[in-house]
């Protein structure tokens, strides 16, 4: 429906959450701005009876055979593979919905991205931030992304004066991943680039079977100006070494 307003007329931009952007827009529709990254790591939060996390290990602090609930096939696949004595339960409404279900113990821990709590002031409710080695987040996430008509040109060029570079060239890199992978929305498929210190971007790229039997992790490292290439050719190595079958799931 927004793309369609915005085709149509009736709006000028669309701003979205990047995460949840297709990767492959409709025709006259480009991503014409992506805003600075805020934090892209996911958290663990825990019920009260699970007592405090231990940042070295903090899935340790989930009970033996403990219930966790997501509706991310991502999120729940790379637990499973750490934990495959868990049980995993489909869980929605809002963030704080879900807070209020792990805090009444209904399960024993949920999962989130920590830029949605930070933009709600809710990071406090966190037991322990996941490093992206740990638990790779989705592609494009923390990002605000920005769209519009192919032909507005001068519209593009105003966006381009509060576009982050460092986001851009991040964003580019792991949609280019998303692409070369073409999993579908049940595909356990994570994404995360960062530039480093030495002015280089490192991407992280992972495929897993939903059950977390089956996970794939690899890394790349080159130039941003290579992120969209530097994203495919990682993507197309993930899914060359990934059973087939995660794919047409």
């Amino acid at each position: 429906e927004i793309h369609e307003a915005l085709l149509d007329g009736r709006v000028d931009f669309a701003v979205h959450s990047l995460k949840d952007l297709e990767t492959e827009l409709p025709p006259g529709i480009v991503l014409a701005c992506c805003m600075a990254r805020e934090d892209a790591r996911d958290v663990l939060i825990l019920a009260p009876h699970c007592g405090p996390a231990d940042p070295a290990d903090p899935f340790a602090a989930i009970p033996p055979g403990g219930v966790v609930g997501t509706s991310s096939v991502r999120r729940a696949a790379q637990l499973l593979h750490r934990r495959p004595d868990l049980t995993i339960t489909l869980i929605r409404g809002n963030v704080q919905t879900r807070l209020n279900k792990v805090k009444s113990a209904q399960m024993d821990a949920t999962l989130l991205a920590l830029a949605g709590l930070r933009r709600l002031g809710l990071a406090h409710e966190a037991a322990a931030i996941l490093d992206p080695e740990l638990m790779v987040p989705a592609a494009g996430q923390g990002i605000v992304g920005i769209t519009v008509r192919a032909g507005d040109t001068e519209l593009h060029d105003l966006l381009s004066g509060i576009e982050d570079p460092d986001a851009a060239a991040v964003s580019r890199a792991e949609r280019a991943l998303l692409a070369a992978l073409d999993g579908s929305c049940r595909t356990p498929i994570g994404g995360h680039a960062e530039i480093r210190a030495d002015g280089t971007l490192r991407l992280v790229g992972l495929v897993a079977s939903e059950d977390g039997t089956f996970l794939l992790k690899r890394a790349i490292v080159g130039a941003p100006e290579d992120a969209a290439r530097l994203g495919r050719e990682l993507g197309r190595e993930l899914r060359r070494d990934s059973p087939a079958a995660i794919f047409t799931g």
